[in-house]
C-alpha cells in the first residue's frame, strides 16, 4: 500500500525532486563514509581538510589516490541508479541533486547536480584551469596546472570548503518549487546538503524516504512516506508501482 501511495504522490504531485546520498551506491561495491565500515572508520579524515590539504597537497594525494583513484572508476551503476534515469527520462523528475562524487549518476544517465563536487574532475588551486581526472593527471605523484604550476585538487568538497554556488543555487531552488522530494540512501545528517527536504517541507513538500534504516528526516517527522529496503529492490518496486499509476 505505501508503495501505490508513493507512486500516486509522484504521478500526481510531479515533477519531483530526488537527493541521494552514499546509500544508493552501496550495492555498487562503494562504501559510505560514515557509519560502521565506512571510508572514515578506516582512513583519517583529516586528509580531505582544506587545510591539510594545501599544507600537505603531496601526502594528501597519495592517500586521494588509495582510497578513491585506484579503481574507482570500475565501479558501474546499480538498478536503483538506472530507474531513477528512466525516470528522469520520463519527465517526472524535476532535479536530481546528490551528496554522491562517484559519478554513477551521470554513467546511469541521468543529469544530476553534483552537491558535493566530482572525482571525474581536478581543478587548479590557484587559477581557473579544470580538466577531466584522466590517470595521466590524477596518476602523478603531484598533480600540477599545467597553465600556472600551483597544485591541482579533485573537484570535491573538501571540509572547511564552500558547497559550489551553481549547485547550491540549484538544489534549493527546486526545494522550494516541487511538491515532492524522493530521498533515497542519506542519513540526514551532512549539512546544509540534509537542509533541503526540510526547506521542501516548509514550502509544502511531501517527503517519501527510501532507506535501510530511518534516517534524521524520520526521526524528526517530516517524511511522509518510509519505504525500507536496500534501494535497488525499493525502486524497482516504486517503479512498478509509478507506471501502473500512470495507466
Amino acid at each position: 500500500m505505501k508503495f501505490e501511495r508513493a507512486a500516486e504522490q509522484i504521478v500526481n504531485n510531479g515533477p519531483i525532486l530526488v537527493s541521494t546520498g552514499a546509500g544508493i551506491s552501496v550495492e555498487s561495491g562503494i562504501p559510505s563514509f560514515r557509519g560502521p565500515g565506512g571510508l572514515w572508520e578506516k582512513h583519517d579524515p583529516i586528509y580531505f581538510d582544506l587545510d591539510y590539504f594545501k599544507e600537505n597537497p603531496k601526502h594528501c594525494w597519495e592517500k586521494i589516490r588509495e582510497i578513491f583513484y585506484q579503481g574507482w572508476k570500475l565501479y558501474q551503476p546499480n538498478e536503483a541508479h538506472y530507474t531513477l534515469s528512466e525516470m528522469q527520462n520520463c519527465g517526472l523528475i524535476h532535479t536530481l541533486v546528490t551528496q554522491n562524487i562517484d559519478g554513477l549518476h551521470q554513467k546511469a544517465g541521468s543529469d544530476a547536480v553534483e552537491f558535493h563536487g566530482s572525482l571525474s574532475r581536478v581543478k587548479c588551486m590557484a587559477c581557473a584551469f579544470s580538466t577531466e581526472a584522466t590517470d595521466d593527471v590524477v596518476m602523478q605523484e603531484l598533480p600540477r596546472c599545467p597553465v600556472c604550476g600551483a597544485v591541482l585538487k579533485p573537484e570535491v568538497v573538501f571540509f572547511k570548503e564552500d558547497i559550489p554556488a551553481y549547485a547550491y543555487r540549484r538544489a534549493f531552488a527546486a526545494a522550494q518549487e516541487v511538491k515532492t522530494v524522493l530521498v533515497i540512501g542519506t542519513s540526514g545528517t551532512v549539512q546544509p546538503a540534509c537542509l533541503i527536504p526540510d526547506v521542501a517541507k516548509q514550502c509544502g513538500a511531501k517527503i517519501i524516504e527510501v532507506n535501510l534504516e530511518p534516517s534524521e528526516f524520520s526521526r524528526k517527522g517530516i517524511t511522509d512516506i518510509y519505504l525500507s529496503g536496500q534501494s535497488s529492490a525499493v525502486m524497482r518496486k516504486l517503479w512498478k508501482a509509478i507506471r501502473n499509476c500512470q495507466k
